[in-house]
């Protein structure tokens, strides 16, 4: 059976960092495109990251140069480093491979 799990969200002050990493199993993971969306409390799901197969990145606005994406296939792993990170930052986080599958999502904290 196919699961996403995400992992890595926690409470960080603003200006602080975190890393959310995503475990694949029961997947080909290797050729799938990858993203990260998340949803803050009262907004609509925000896509904020995509890594193709062939490791190419692109990056929401409200993200680019502050978080990185990034994949591991012989661990069947994928990432996203956040940095300098904002109070309107806070939400739950998902990742997946669009179409196919998303994790249950994890909670990212930013406050003082």
């Amino acid at each position: 059976q196919a699961h996403l799990t995400e992992s890595g969200g926690d409470w960080v002050q603003p200006g602080g960092s975190l890393t959310l990493s995503c475990a694949a199993s029961g997947i080909a993971f290797s050729t799938f495109t990858m993203v990260w969306h998340r949803q803050a409390p009262g907004k609509e799901r925000e896509w904020l990251a995509t890594i193709e197969r062939n490791e190419d990145t692109r990056y929401a606005d409200s993200v680019k140069g502050r978080f990185s994406i990034s994949r591991d296939n012989a661990k069947r792993t994928f990432t996203l480093h956040m940095n300098n990170l904002k109070e309107e930052d806070t939400a739950v986080y998902y990742c997946g491979a669009p179409g196919i599958i998303w994790g249950h999502g994890i909670q990212v904290t930013v406050s003082s």
